[in-house]
C-alpha cells in the first residue's frame, strides 16, 4: 500500500492565502504607539510588540498549510466536518482582532477568542483524522490562542472601568 503522498501545492496555496487575509487584518488594525491598547493595563506576561509580528505569520502559515492538506484529501469520509471547524475557527481568529482592537471591546473580545479555543481543538481534532500531519501543524496555533485568552482575561479583569459594549 503506497502512502498518500503529501499535498505540497495544497498546503502552499492555502498557507499563503490565509497569511495574506490574517496579515491584511493585523495591518489594518492599529495597536502601536498611541493606540487604544498601549493605554491599556496589561498582564506582566504580555510579550512586547514585535513578539506577534514575528508570531503570528509563522502560525499563519502552518494552520494555512494544515487546511490547505485537509482540503486536498478529497475522498476522505471526515474531511467535509473538518473542513467546517476549519473555517469556522479560522473565522472566529479573523474576528477577533477587529472585535478587539477596532471596537475596543475586551469583553467581547474575551467571549470571541474563548469560542475560537473551543473551534480550534475541536477542528485540530477533526483534522487529525484525516491528516496527523495537518493536526500537529494546528499544535503550537492552540497554543498561542490559549494564551491569548489568557491575556485577554487577564486584561478584562485589570480594566474594569472600561465599557464593556459600545
Amino acid at each position: 500500500m503506497n502512502p498518500t503522498p503529501f499535498p505540497r501545492r495544497a498546503a502552499l496555496v492555502g498557507a499563503v492565502l490565509i497569511l495574506a487575509i490574517g496579515s491584511a487584518i493585523g495591518l489594518l488594525t492599529q495597536t502601536g504607539a498611541g493606540s487604544w491598547y498601549q493605554s491599556l493595563i496589561r498582564p506582566d506576561a504580555t510579550p512586547p510588540s514585535w513578539v506577534f509580528g514575528v508570531v503570528w505569520p509563522i502560525l499563519y502559515i502552518l494552520i494555512g498549510a494544515a487546511g490547505g492538506i485537509v482540503w486536498s484529501v478529497r475522498q476522505h469520509p471526515a474531511r467535509r466536518r473538518a473542513l467546517f471547524w476549519f473555517v469556522l475557527q479560522l473565522a472566529l481568529n479573523f474576528a477577533w482582532t477587529p472585535v478587539f482592537f477596532g471596537l475596543e471591546q475586551i469583553a467581547l473580545g474575551l467571549g470571541v477568542i474563548l469560542a475560537l479555543n473551543v473551534a480550534a481543538i475541536v477542528a485540530t481534532i477533526r483534522m487529525g483524522r484525516v491528516s496527523p500531519l495537518a493536526a500537529r501543524l494546528m499544535l503550537p496555533y492552540l497554543v498561542w490562542i490559549g494564551y491569548a485568552a489568557v491575556l485577554n482575561f487577564r486584561i478584562w479583569q485589570l480594566n474594569p472601568a472600561l465599557p464593556t459594549f459600545a
